[in-house]
């Protein structure tokens, strides 16, 4: 399984410089930049439509910049499709959950990992040694990854047939299941109770202490974000407006103005 693993290198994990994306005559990001470093837990937020999902679009490979550059522990991804940018160690959810519903819960852990099985089409066709070695190791695996989830009451079910809650859950486990170095979490707390979002702040936690991975997220629950993000960055209109500290940007004259107006300040 997962360990956590000696931070010995001191560059960023996610680098972006001057990002910049156009659709038409409309600018979605302007001159975007961030760093983010070893096990970091920071924050994206804003208001609708202010451009968040846009740069964790991009950084994900399914949008190619119109201009500036984004580095994955030192790689550049420029040109590259997604899953060549998960093969670099990013991993996401979405603001709407993507779980493969026609799939048991096992096997949506086990295809998550499907990038790192080290083996090609010969040796699935005839099943060699290799293959059922490589397939049990896998299955053991995914089985380990939902029992510290506490999922595996849940192994063969189909993922449509769980309440909401136990999906995120999901959808986090299997992120993880591919050992990103990256995990971007887009609004994890979208849809859930209140119960569900307080289990949601300490399963995030839990997998920040546990695990040696940055994360990243989107979220409009600002409690969610204040509690857990220890830097927060904002973005209104597809550009940068505060950053800084949770307590610091909650009281960003900027940051008021963009989520109430200035009739409201």
């Amino acid at each position: 399984m997962m360990q956590t693993k000696p931070k010995t290198n001191t560059s960023p994990v996610l680098e972006i410089r001057g990002l910049t994306q156009t659709f038409g005559g409309l600018k979605a990001v302007s001159d975007f930049n961030v760093k983010l470093g070893r096990n970091e837990l920071s924050g994206l937020i804003g208001p609708n439509g202010a451009g968040k999902t846009t740069i964790f679009n991009l950084v994900s490979g399914f949008y190619q910049p119109s201009e500036g550059e984004i580095f994955i522990d030192g790689v550049p991804t420029a040109g590259l499709k997604p899953h060549k940018v998960t093969s670099l160690g990013t991993a996401r959810t979405f603001q709407n959950i993507r779980l493969w519903n026609d799939m048991t819960v096992l096997d949506n852990i086990r295809v998550a990992q499907h990038s790192q099985l080290n083996y090609g089409f010969f040796h699935s066709a005839i099943r060699t040694k290799r293959y059922q070695q490589r397939e049990e190791e896998v299955t053991k695996e995914a089985s380990e990854l939902l029992d510290i989830f506490d999922l595996k009451k849940y192994a063969d079910d189909f993922p449509k047939n769980l309440p909401y809650g136990i999906q995120r859950k999901l959808e986090i486990a299997r992120a993880l299941s591919s050992h990103p170095k990256l995990l971007l979490l887009d609004e994890p707390a979208a849809g859930l109770n209140s119960a569900d979002v307080q289990e949601l702040i300490r399963l995030i936690r839990w997998i920040h202490e546990t695990f040696d991975v940055t994360i990243w997220m989107i979220e409009h629950h600002m409690d969610v974000m204040m509690e857990l993000c220890t830097q927060i960055k904002v973005i209104d209109f597809g550009e940068t407006i505060a950053e800084g500290s949770a307590e610091h940007v909650r009281n960003d004259p900027a940051v008021m103005t963009a989520y109430l107006g200035d009739d409201n300040i």
